[in-house]
């Protein structure tokens, strides 16, 4: 075991207590990170909940009128070429306990414009056009979540084994080394004293000898 590696000194003592004092603060610490993690994340589980149900509908309903735009005008890819590709989405990050949370930077155009000739389009497709700049808000939004979710599930389960080890392991350790240098140092201070009082009996005989 390790605590029979470790002399039974005072120093090694002192050092195993604040060792010992350390660990249990650490455990502290990552319980606490933890605990806030996953409070992070049930608020966000519960986000994506509902983001799925409104993407849900909002992709079939974009369908819908994919398709009806489809039918009044017959297919309409060479419309959807002359859309430009979004490029004004940006990322950031926020710290949620040393873990790094995306953030989507995108600030939907409440006056959506039309890309497209009018005279190549009817109000259908002006429909499916408006509906997919909402699937694409929602598209970008779920997926600051989804990768939240994950970051934060990652950083919870490291969390979680890093306490499970110093609860464990570590402090049981430490724990177990104290009680052996303190029995060990406690076994030295017996022995001295019975040592002791044996030098003094002696003494205290050759002194009656000498008297006598």
């Amino acid at each position: 075991m390790q605590n029979k590696q470790i002399f039974a000194t005072k120093g090694n003592l002192i050092a195993s207590k604040k060792s010992l004092a350390t660990a249990k603060m650490g455990y502290e610490l990552m319980d606490r990170k933890r605990n806030i993690l996953i409070r992070e994340m049930m608020t966000l589980v519960d986000k994506v909940k509902l983001l799925r149900n409104e993407i849900t509908q909002a992709y079939s309903t974009g369908y819908y009128l994919l398709q009806q735009a489809n039918i009044s005008t017959g297919i309409i890819s060479n419309l959807a070429n002359q859309v430009t590709v979004e490029n004004t989405v940006k990322l950031t990050y926020r710290s949620v306990m040393g873990v790094e949370i995306p953030t989507v930077k995108y600030t939907p155009n409440n006056n959506v414009k039309i890309e497209y000739g009018l005279e190549e389009s009817n109000s259908r497709v002006d429909e499916a056009y408006v509906q997919f700049q909402k699937v694409k808000e929602l598209t970008m939004l779920i997926a600051e979540v989804d990768n939240s979710v994950y970051r934060l599930a990652n950083a919870i389960r490291k969390t979680q084994k890093r306490a499970n080890a110093l609860k464990n392991i570590v402090i049981p350790e430490l724990e177990e080394t104290i009680k052996f240098i303190s029995e060990s140092l406690e076994e030295k201070e017996r022995e001295e004293f019975s040592r002791l009082k044996v030098i003094k009996a002696n003494k205290e005989k050759q002194r009656m000898k000498e008297v006598a």
